[in-house]
């Protein structure tokens, strides 16, 4: 079992990474390069140090995540143990915001389809009940 390592810094990066906000190291650093995260409403290069009671905002396509960090790992921790290391901040409306979009990416068509046919909209329908 991973527990918190005396080393209080790591690199924004790494951190994103262990606490499995992205599946890998390299897109957590290409979201610190393209703007897409923040510490202490800051934007973060990946090689910055996250040190404990900061809070990060990533931003992942349309959905905002906060996160406060509560603790430094060693390494990438299993998804049991993320909270003894971060707080999750993000209000539950944006979860609602999330789950929405989703289903509006389902039900959207493609450009160029014309209008649903009578069958298209039958299962729409049927989808929806």
């Amino acid at each position: 079992m991973t527990t918190p390592d005396e080393k209080s810094a790591t690199r924004v990066d790494q951190w994103l990474w262990a606490m499995r906000i992205f599946k890998t190291r390299s897109l957590a650093g290409g979201a610190c390069r393209a703007g897409s995260v923040t510490i202490n409403e800051l934007p973060a290069k990946p090689g910055r140090d996250v040190h404990a009671g900061e809070v990060i905002v990533v931003q992942q396509g349309l959905f905002r995540r906060t996160v406060q960090v509560v603790a430094v790992p060693r390494s990438r921790v299993g998804a049991k143990l993320v909270p003894q290391y971060c707080t999750d901040l993000t209000p539950p409306e944006e979860f609602a915001r999330a789950r929405e979009r989703s289903g509006q990416q389902l039900l959207a068509r493609e450009k160029g389809s014309g209008r649903p046919t009578k069958r298209d909209r039958r299962l729409l329908e049927r989808f929806l009940e």
